[in-house]
Protein backbone atom coordinates (compact mmCIF):
# COMPACT_ATOMS: atom_id res chain seq x y z
CA UNK A 1 0.00 0.00 0.00
CA UNK A 2 1.27 3.47 -0.87
CA UNK A 3 2.39 5.69 1.95
CA UNK A 4 -0.22 8.41 2.45
CA UNK A 5 2.44 11.07 1.83
CA UNK A 6 3.12 9.70 -1.65
CA UNK A 7 -0.56 9.91 -2.51
CA UNK A 8 -0.65 13.45 -1.10
CA UNK A 9 2.40 14.29 -3.25
CA UNK A 10 0.55 13.17 -6.40
CA UNK A 11 -2.45 15.33 -5.55
CA UNK A 12 -0.14 18.24 -4.75
CA UNK A 13 1.42 17.82 -8.19
CA UNK A 14 -2.04 17.92 -9.77
CA UNK A 15 -2.74 21.16 -7.93
CA UNK A 16 0.60 22.67 -8.92
CA UNK A 17 0.09 21.75 -12.59
CA UNK A 18 -3.44 23.12 -12.72
CA UNK A 19 -5.14 19.75 -13.25
CA UNK A 20 -6.87 20.49 -9.97
CA UNK A 21 -7.89 24.15 -9.86
CA UNK A 22 -8.78 26.56 -7.03
CA UNK A 23 -12.36 25.91 -6.00
CA UNK A 24 -12.46 22.30 -7.26
CA UNK A 25 -14.08 19.93 -4.80
CA UNK A 26 -12.21 16.74 -3.96
CA UNK A 27 -14.16 13.48 -3.71
CA UNK A 28 -15.62 12.47 -0.38
CA UNK A 29 -13.04 10.52 1.62
CA UNK A 30 -14.96 7.23 1.36
CA UNK A 31 -15.16 7.54 -2.40
CA UNK A 32 -11.49 8.56 -2.60
CA UNK A 33 -10.51 5.51 -0.54
CA UNK A 34 -12.60 3.20 -2.76
CA UNK A 35 -11.27 4.71 -6.02
CA UNK A 36 -7.65 4.37 -4.86
CA UNK A 37 -7.97 1.00 -3.17
CA UNK A 38 -6.85 2.30 0.23
CA UNK A 39 -8.28 2.25 3.73
CA UNK A 40 -10.56 5.02 4.89
CA UNK A 41 -8.04 5.94 7.58
CA UNK A 42 -5.34 6.34 4.92
CA UNK A 43 -7.62 8.61 2.87
CA UNK A 44 -8.21 10.71 5.97
CA UNK A 45 -4.44 11.04 6.45
CA UNK A 46 -4.00 12.07 2.80
CA UNK A 47 -6.58 14.82 3.16
CA UNK A 48 -5.11 15.86 6.49
CA UNK A 49 -1.66 16.14 4.89
CA UNK A 50 -3.04 18.35 2.10
CA UNK A 51 -4.68 20.59 4.72
CA UNK A 52 -1.38 20.75 6.64
CA UNK A 53 0.42 21.86 3.48
CA UNK A 54 -2.16 24.60 2.94
CA UNK A 55 -3.30 23.15 -0.39
CA UNK A 56 -6.94 22.44 0.49
CA UNK A 57 -9.56 23.53 2.99
CA UNK A 58 -12.52 21.59 4.27
CA UNK A 59 -14.73 20.40 7.10
CA UNK A 60 -16.37 17.07 7.80
CA UNK A 61 -19.77 16.99 6.14
CA UNK A 62 -19.15 19.96 3.85
CA UNK A 63 -16.49 18.82 1.44
CA UNK A 64 -12.87 19.58 0.72
CA UNK A 65 -11.84 22.25 -1.79
CA UNK A 66 -8.59 23.19 -3.51
CA UNK A 67 -7.38 26.42 -1.98
CA UNK A 68 -6.71 29.58 -3.97
CA UNK A 69 -3.25 30.72 -4.95
CA UNK A 70 -1.75 27.25 -5.57
CA UNK A 71 -2.86 26.83 -9.16
CA UNK A 72 -3.60 29.30 -11.92
CA UNK A 73 -7.28 30.29 -12.00
CA UNK A 74 -8.84 32.66 -14.46
CA UNK A 75 -9.57 35.41 -11.98
CA UNK A 76 -12.13 38.08 -12.63
CA UNK A 77 -9.71 40.59 -11.13
CA UNK A 78 -6.59 39.37 -12.89
CA UNK A 79 -3.88 41.87 -13.66
CA UNK A 80 -1.69 41.43 -16.76
CA UNK A 81 0.38 38.84 -14.90
CA UNK A 82 -2.81 36.85 -14.17
CA UNK A 83 -2.07 36.87 -10.44
CA UNK A 84 -4.80 36.14 -7.87
CA UNK A 85 -5.70 38.69 -5.22
CA UNK A 86 -4.22 37.38 -1.97
CA UNK A 87 -6.42 38.14 1.04
CA UNK A 88 -5.01 35.17 2.97
CA UNK A 89 -1.62 36.48 4.09
CA UNK A 90 -0.82 39.71 5.94
CA UNK A 91 2.65 41.05 5.17
CA UNK A 92 2.32 44.83 4.91
CA UNK A 93 4.91 46.44 2.63
CA UNK A 94 4.66 50.14 1.74
CA UNK A 95 6.01 51.46 -1.57
CA UNK A 96 8.17 54.08 0.15
CA UNK A 97 9.72 51.90 2.85
CA UNK A 98 12.59 50.44 0.79
CA UNK A 99 14.14 53.85 0.25
CA UNK A 100 13.99 54.58 3.97
CA UNK A 101 15.50 51.18 4.80
CA UNK A 102 18.27 51.60 2.25
CA UNK A 103 19.29 54.91 3.76
CA UNK A 104 19.20 53.52 7.29
CA UNK A 105 21.36 50.47 6.64
CA UNK A 106 23.78 51.99 4.11
CA UNK A 107 26.46 52.16 6.79
CA UNK A 108 26.29 48.38 7.24
CA UNK A 109 27.65 47.86 3.74
CA UNK A 110 31.09 49.27 4.54
CA UNK A 111 33.63 46.42 4.74
CA UNK A 112 34.43 46.96 8.42
CA UNK A 113 30.81 47.11 9.62
CA UNK A 114 29.68 44.35 7.25
CA UNK A 115 32.36 42.03 8.61
CA UNK A 116 31.04 42.52 12.14
CA UNK A 117 27.42 42.15 10.99
CA UNK A 118 28.16 38.76 9.46
CA UNK A 119 29.64 37.23 12.58
CA UNK A 120 27.67 34.66 14.62
CA UNK A 121 25.64 35.81 17.59
CA UNK A 122 23.67 34.49 20.56
CA UNK A 123 20.02 34.78 21.66
CA UNK A 124 21.03 37.80 23.75
CA UNK A 125 22.35 39.75 20.76
CA UNK A 126 24.33 42.84 21.76
CA UNK A 127 23.74 45.49 24.40
CA UNK A 128 23.43 48.21 21.75
CA UNK A 129 20.78 46.34 19.77
CA UNK A 130 18.87 45.39 22.92
CA UNK A 131 18.74 49.03 24.03
CA UNK A 132 17.54 50.27 20.64
CA UNK A 133 14.92 47.52 20.31
CA UNK A 134 13.65 48.03 23.87
CA UNK A 135 12.75 51.61 23.02
CA UNK A 136 11.01 50.47 19.80
CA UNK A 137 9.02 47.72 21.55
CA UNK A 138 7.60 50.07 24.18
CA UNK A 139 3.99 51.19 23.85
CA UNK A 140 1.24 52.76 25.88
CA UNK A 141 3.71 54.25 28.35
CA UNK A 142 5.38 50.89 29.02
CA UNK A 143 9.05 50.24 28.25
CA UNK A 144 10.73 46.82 28.54
CA UNK A 145 13.99 46.23 30.37
CA UNK A 146 16.64 45.80 27.64
CA UNK A 147 18.27 43.04 29.69
CA UNK A 148 15.11 40.94 29.34
CA UNK A 149 15.17 40.84 25.53
CA UNK A 150 16.17 37.67 23.71
CA UNK A 151 16.17 37.25 19.95
CA UNK A 152 14.96 34.49 17.61
CA UNK A 153 15.32 34.04 13.89
CA UNK A 154 11.67 35.00 13.35
CA UNK A 155 8.33 35.26 15.09
CA UNK A 156 7.44 31.60 14.62
CA UNK A 157 10.67 30.54 16.26
CA UNK A 158 9.92 32.93 19.12
CA UNK A 159 6.57 31.17 19.60
CA UNK A 160 8.22 27.75 19.56
CA UNK A 161 10.86 28.78 22.09
CA UNK A 162 8.32 30.37 24.43
CA UNK A 163 5.93 27.40 24.31
CA UNK A 164 8.71 24.88 24.84
CA UNK A 165 9.88 26.89 27.86
CA UNK A 166 6.46 26.93 29.56
CA UNK A 167 5.13 23.45 28.75
CA UNK A 168 6.45 19.97 28.11
CA UNK A 169 5.33 17.02 26.06
CA UNK A 170 1.80 16.00 26.98
CA UNK A 171 1.05 19.17 28.94
CA UNK A 172 -1.91 21.43 28.25
CA UNK A 173 -1.81 25.05 27.13
CA UNK A 174 -4.95 27.13 26.90
CA UNK A 175 -5.57 29.22 23.77
CA UNK A 176 -8.37 31.42 22.51
CA UNK A 177 -10.99 29.28 20.78
CA UNK A 178 -9.93 30.87 17.49
CA UNK A 179 -6.20 31.39 17.24
CA UNK A 180 -3.18 31.88 14.99
CA UNK A 181 -2.82 28.66 12.93
CA UNK A 182 0.97 28.50 13.36
CA UNK A 183 0.46 27.97 17.09
CA UNK A 184 -1.49 24.80 16.34
CA UNK A 185 1.32 23.46 14.17
CA UNK A 186 4.05 24.41 16.65
CA UNK A 187 2.19 22.84 19.57
CA UNK A 188 1.67 19.65 17.58
CA UNK A 189 5.39 19.34 16.90
CA UNK A 190 6.22 19.99 20.55
CA UNK A 191 3.69 17.44 21.78
CA UNK A 192 1.67 20.13 23.59
CA UNK A 193 -2.11 19.83 23.80
CA UNK A 194 -4.00 23.03 23.03
CA UNK A 195 -7.23 23.62 24.93
CA UNK A 196 -9.73 26.15 23.50
CA UNK A 197 -11.03 28.84 25.86
CA UNK A 198 -14.18 30.83 25.20
CA UNK A 199 -14.01 34.44 24.04
CA UNK A 200 -16.37 37.36 23.76
CA UNK A 201 -16.17 40.72 21.97
CA UNK A 202 -13.39 41.84 24.34
CA UNK A 203 -11.24 38.72 23.99
CA UNK A 204 -10.50 35.73 26.20
CA UNK A 205 -12.88 35.35 29.15
CA UNK A 206 -11.09 35.07 32.52
CA UNK A 207 -14.05 33.15 33.92
CA UNK A 208 -13.77 30.60 31.13
CA UNK A 209 -10.04 30.30 31.82
CA UNK A 210 -10.77 29.58 35.48
CA UNK A 211 -13.36 26.94 34.56
CA UNK A 212 -11.08 25.13 32.10
CA UNK A 213 -8.17 25.17 34.55
CA UNK A 214 -10.38 23.88 37.36
CA UNK A 215 -11.58 20.96 35.21
CA UNK A 216 -8.09 19.83 34.14
CA UNK A 217 -5.14 22.04 35.06
CA UNK A 218 -3.33 23.99 32.38
CA UNK A 219 0.40 24.67 32.31
CA UNK A 220 0.08 28.03 30.58
CA UNK A 221 -2.08 30.10 28.22
CA UNK A 222 -1.21 31.62 24.82
CA UNK A 223 -3.17 34.69 23.76
CA UNK A 224 -3.20 37.83 21.62
CA UNK A 225 -4.60 40.73 23.65
CA UNK A 226 -4.04 43.40 20.96
CA UNK A 227 -5.30 43.13 17.36
CA UNK A 228 -6.18 39.48 17.72
CA UNK A 229 -5.65 37.26 14.70
CA UNK A 230 -8.15 36.35 13.26
CA UNK A 231 -10.93 38.14 15.16
CA UNK A 232 -9.54 41.67 15.17
CA UNK A 233 -10.42 42.00 18.87
CA UNK A 234 -8.37 44.30 21.11
CA UNK A 235 -8.71 43.64 24.83
CA UNK A 236 -9.72 46.74 26.84
CA UNK A 237 -7.80 47.81 29.94
CA UNK A 238 -10.33 46.39 32.38
CA UNK A 239 -10.21 42.95 30.77
CA UNK A 240 -6.42 42.92 30.73
CA UNK A 241 -6.39 43.76 34.45
CA UNK A 242 -8.93 41.01 35.19
CA UNK A 243 -6.89 38.51 33.20
CA UNK A 244 -3.67 39.48 35.01
CA UNK A 245 -5.47 38.84 38.32
CA UNK A 246 -6.64 35.44 37.06
CA UNK A 247 -3.09 34.43 36.09
CA UNK A 248 -1.88 35.26 39.60
CA UNK A 249 -4.81 33.52 41.27
CA UNK A 250 -4.36 30.35 39.19
CA UNK A 251 -0.54 30.43 39.31
CA UNK A 252 -0.47 30.28 35.50
CA UNK A 253 2.13 31.42 33.00
CA UNK A 254 1.11 33.21 29.82
CA UNK A 255 2.62 33.73 26.37
CA UNK A 256 1.51 37.08 24.93
CA UNK A 257 1.77 37.35 21.14
CA UNK A 258 2.19 41.03 20.24
CA UNK A 259 3.16 40.67 16.57
CA UNK A 260 0.24 42.87 15.44
CA UNK A 261 0.22 45.10 18.51
CA UNK A 262 2.42 47.81 16.93
CA UNK A 263 -0.77 48.85 15.12
CA UNK A 264 -2.17 49.85 18.55
CA UNK A 265 0.81 51.70 20.00
CA UNK A 266 -1.49 53.44 22.49
CA UNK A 267 -2.09 50.29 24.57
CA UNK A 268 0.36 48.78 27.09
CA UNK A 269 0.78 44.99 26.89
CA UNK A 270 -0.57 42.43 29.33
CA UNK A 271 2.99 41.72 30.49
CA UNK A 272 3.14 45.24 31.98
CA UNK A 273 0.52 44.07 34.51
CA UNK A 274 2.04 40.65 35.21
CA UNK A 275 5.77 40.83 34.38
CA UNK A 276 6.60 37.75 36.47
CA UNK A 277 4.08 35.57 34.64
CA UNK A 278 3.91 36.75 31.02
CA UNK A 279 6.40 36.11 28.21
CA UNK A 280 5.99 38.74 25.49
CA UNK A 281 6.60 37.85 21.83
CA UNK A 282 7.07 40.20 18.89
CA UNK A 283 8.54 40.16 15.40
CA UNK A 284 10.20 42.48 12.90
CA UNK A 285 8.52 41.02 9.80
CA UNK A 286 5.24 42.92 9.98
CA UNK A 287 6.73 46.00 11.62
CA UNK A 288 9.41 46.38 8.95
CA UNK A 289 9.54 43.88 6.06
CA UNK A 290 8.60 40.18 5.61
CA UNK A 291 12.01 39.32 4.17
CA UNK A 292 13.80 40.80 7.18
CA UNK A 293 12.91 38.34 9.92
CA UNK A 294 13.75 38.69 13.59
CA UNK A 295 11.80 37.51 16.62
CA UNK A 296 11.76 39.11 20.07
CA UNK A 297 11.14 37.20 23.30
CA UNK A 298 10.81 38.98 26.66
CA UNK A 299 10.45 36.25 29.30
CA UNK A 300 10.14 36.71 33.06
CA UNK A 301 13.49 36.43 34.81
CA UNK A 302 12.65 32.95 36.08
CA UNK A 303 12.15 31.67 32.51
CA UNK A 304 15.00 33.47 30.76
CA UNK A 305 17.42 30.57 30.97
CA UNK A 306 14.90 28.07 29.65
CA UNK A 307 13.92 30.31 26.73
CA UNK A 308 17.57 30.95 25.83
CA UNK A 309 18.30 27.21 25.98
CA UNK A 310 15.30 26.50 23.74
CA UNK A 311 16.49 29.08 21.19
CA UNK A 312 19.95 27.51 21.09
CA UNK A 313 18.87 23.87 21.01
CA UNK A 314 16.13 24.51 18.47
CA UNK A 315 18.51 26.22 16.05
CA UNK A 316 16.44 29.39 16.42
CA UNK A 317 19.26 31.84 17.13
CA UNK A 318 18.95 35.03 15.03
CA UNK A 319 21.19 36.14 12.19
CA UNK A 320 23.60 38.88 13.24
CA UNK A 321 22.85 40.93 10.10
CA UNK A 322 19.12 41.09 10.93
CA UNK A 323 20.03 42.12 14.48
CA UNK A 324 22.20 44.96 13.23
CA UNK A 325 19.54 46.15 10.79
CA UNK A 326 16.94 46.14 13.56
CA UNK A 327 19.22 48.08 15.89
CA UNK A 328 20.03 50.74 13.30
CA UNK A 329 16.43 51.18 12.13
CA UNK A 330 15.20 51.41 15.72
CA UNK A 331 17.91 53.84 16.81
CA UNK A 332 17.60 56.32 13.91
CA UNK A 333 13.78 56.44 13.82
CA UNK A 334 13.34 54.53 10.55
CA UNK A 335 11.40 51.75 12.26
CA UNK A 336 9.10 54.20 14.05
CA UNK A 337 8.45 56.07 10.79
CA UNK A 338 7.54 52.93 8.86
CA UNK A 339 5.30 51.72 11.70
CA UNK A 340 3.45 55.05 11.77
CA UNK A 341 2.94 54.90 8.01
CA UNK A 342 1.60 51.34 8.30
CA UNK A 343 -0.85 52.43 11.00
CA UNK A 344 -2.19 55.10 8.61
CA UNK A 345 -2.32 52.57 5.77
CA UNK A 346 -4.18 49.97 7.86
CA UNK A 347 -6.82 52.51 8.90
CA UNK A 348 -7.30 53.62 5.30
CA UNK A 349 -7.80 50.00 4.21
CA UNK A 350 -10.32 49.43 7.00
CA UNK A 351 -12.24 52.43 5.68
CA UNK A 352 -12.32 50.81 2.23
CA UNK A 353 -13.54 47.59 3.83
CA UNK A 354 -16.26 49.38 5.81
CA UNK A 355 -17.61 50.97 2.62
CA UNK A 356 -17.43 47.82 0.49
CA UNK A 357 -18.91 45.45 3.10
CA UNK A 358 -21.49 47.85 4.54
CA UNK A 359 -24.53 45.94 5.76
CA UNK A 360 -22.61 42.75 6.57
CA UNK A 361 -21.51 41.57 10.01
CA UNK A 362 -17.78 42.32 10.17
CA UNK A 363 -15.48 42.59 13.19
CA UNK A 364 -12.18 44.43 13.13
CA UNK A 365 -10.06 46.76 15.17
CA UNK A 366 -10.07 49.96 13.08
CA UNK A 367 -6.26 49.90 13.21
CA UNK A 368 -5.94 46.31 11.96
CA UNK A 369 -4.89 44.94 8.61
CA UNK A 370 -7.46 42.14 8.79
CA UNK A 371 -11.14 41.62 9.54
CA UNK A 372 -13.48 38.78 10.51
CA UNK A 373 -16.55 38.43 8.28
CA UNK A 374 -19.54 36.45 9.55
CA UNK A 375 -21.07 35.25 6.32
CA UNK A 376 -24.78 35.65 5.58
CA UNK A 377 -27.05 32.64 5.07
CA UNK A 378 -27.08 30.42 3.11
CA UNK A 379 -23.31 30.64 2.56
CA UNK A 380 -20.94 28.27 4.33
CA UNK A 381 -17.31 29.24 4.85
CA UNK A 382 -15.62 26.54 2.77
CA UNK A 383 -18.07 27.00 -0.09
CA UNK A 384 -17.53 30.76 -0.02
CA UNK A 385 -13.75 30.26 -0.05
CA UNK A 386 -14.11 28.07 -3.14
CA UNK A 387 -16.42 30.58 -4.84
CA UNK A 388 -13.99 33.40 -4.07
CA UNK A 389 -11.15 31.32 -5.52
CA UNK A 390 -13.05 31.04 -8.78
CA UNK A 391 -13.06 34.83 -8.85
CA UNK A 392 -9.29 34.85 -8.30
CA UNK A 393 -9.49 35.93 -4.66
CA UNK A 394 -7.89 33.94 -1.83
CA UNK A 395 -9.49 34.20 1.62
CA UNK A 396 -9.16 32.11 4.80
CA UNK A 397 -12.02 30.03 6.29
CA UNK A 398 -12.76 29.96 10.01
CA UNK A 399 -11.70 26.30 10.18
CA UNK A 400 -8.07 27.35 9.71
CA UNK A 401 -8.19 29.13 13.08
CA UNK A 402 -10.37 26.72 15.06
CA UNK A 403 -8.90 24.75 17.98
CA UNK A 404 -10.32 21.37 18.90
CA UNK A 405 -13.04 19.31 17.29
CA UNK A 406 -15.82 21.87 17.66
CA UNK A 407 -17.78 23.27 14.74
CA UNK A 408 -16.03 26.20 13.05
CA UNK A 409 -17.97 29.47 12.82
CA UNK A 410 -19.50 30.36 9.50
CA UNK A 411 -16.97 33.10 8.80
CA UNK A 412 -13.86 34.04 6.85
CA UNK A 413 -10.85 36.20 7.60
CA UNK A 414 -9.77 38.82 5.09
CA UNK A 415 -6.12 39.91 5.23
CA UNK A 416 -5.99 43.27 3.50
CA UNK A 417 -2.36 44.40 3.55
CA UNK A 418 -1.21 42.92 0.25
CA UNK A 419 -3.08 44.32 -2.77
CA UNK A 420 -2.77 47.97 -3.82
CA UNK A 421 -5.77 49.96 -2.50
CA UNK A 422 -7.59 50.06 -5.83
CA UNK A 423 -7.26 46.30 -6.29
CA UNK A 424 -8.29 45.71 -2.69
CA UNK A 425 -11.45 47.76 -3.19
CA UNK A 426 -12.28 45.86 -6.39
CA UNK A 427 -11.75 42.53 -4.61
CA UNK A 428 -13.93 43.59 -1.67
CA UNK A 429 -16.67 44.73 -4.07
CA UNK A 430 -16.49 41.35 -5.83
CA UNK A 431 -16.74 39.48 -2.52
CA UNK A 432 -19.67 41.63 -1.40
CA UNK A 433 -21.49 40.87 -4.64
CA UNK A 434 -20.72 37.18 -4.24
CA UNK A 435 -22.09 37.16 -0.68
CA UNK A 436 -25.38 38.59 -1.96
CA UNK A 437 -25.83 35.57 -4.26
CA UNK A 438 -25.87 31.86 -3.41
CA UNK A 439 -23.52 28.93 -3.84
CA UNK A 440 -25.85 27.62 -6.52
CA UNK A 441 -25.52 30.89 -8.43
CA UNK A 442 -21.74 30.52 -8.18
CA UNK A 443 -21.90 26.99 -9.63
CA UNK A 444 -20.84 25.23 -6.44
CA UNK A 445 -24.00 23.33 -5.63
Amino acid sequence: MDDFRLIADRLAADIASGRLRPGDRLPAQRRFARDHGIAGSTAARVYGELVRRGLVVGEVGRGTFVRAGRARPEPALADPANAPVDLELNFPVLPEQSAALAESIAGLLRPDTLTAALLPTTPAGTAEVRAACAAALGRGGWQPDPERILFAGNGRQAIAAALSAVAGVGERVGVEALTYPVVKAVAGRLGITLVPIEMDADGLLPGALRAVHAATPLRAVYLQPAVHNPLGVTMPAARRAELADALSELDLLAVEDAVNAFLRADLPPLCSLAPDRVTLLDSLSKRLAPGLSLGFVLPPAALAGRVAAALRSGGWVPQRFALEVAGRCAADGTLAGIEAAKRRDARARQELRAEALAGFTVRADPASYHCWWELPDPWRAETFVAAAARQGIAVSPAAAFTVGAGHAPNAVRLAMSGPPPERLRAALDTLAGLARTTAEDAGLE
